[in-house]
């Protein structure tokens, strides 16, 4: 199959394959006399793993890691396993503190909407009020 053939195959662009295979994730292509790549099932295979693997939120040097692993290793699973549960806690870790900023988001819009829930224009807005740094006074 030709690249463009590929890319469709894998949802992938032309230019993230060239750049997978520039950056060894992927094999170099032979090429046809006309210097068009050529790939094979198993390259597509690789690279809807390696598309899959991003969108699990694998970089690229740990996805590398565990293509190494697959390929060279009688029994992966140990060493896939560490990087599978070191990514879940690194995701567990963004949800608390996403979490947590979706509850200050919160806060200062419920404080928004009591502050102009008045008939009267707002003083200030209580957002505003919360952001702003606090001066230290120093008294000599």
């Amino acid at each position: 199959m030709q690249i463009g053939e590929v890319a469709k195959l894998t949802a992938l662009s032309v230019d993230a394959i060239r750049f997978y295979e520039r950056s060894s994730l992927l094999p170099k292509a032979p090429r046809t006399a006309g210097r068009f790549r050529l790939y094979t099932d198993n390259e597509v295979a690789r690279l809807s793993f390696i598309r899959k693997m991003q969108g699990l939120g694998f970089s690229l040097r740990e996805v590398r890691q565990i293509l190494d692993l697959r390929e060279n290793c009688m029994d992966p699973c140990k060493e896939v396993s560490l990087l599978v549960k070191t990514k879940l806690d690194a995701v567990r870790s963004k949800i608390r503190e996403l979490t947590k900023l979706e509850a200050e988001l919160a806060s200062g819009l419920r404080k928004c909407s009591n502050e102009r829930s008045h008939d009267r224009a707002p003083r200030t807005c209580p957002v505003l009020e919360t952001a702003k740094p606090r001066r230290n006074i120093h008294v000599d």
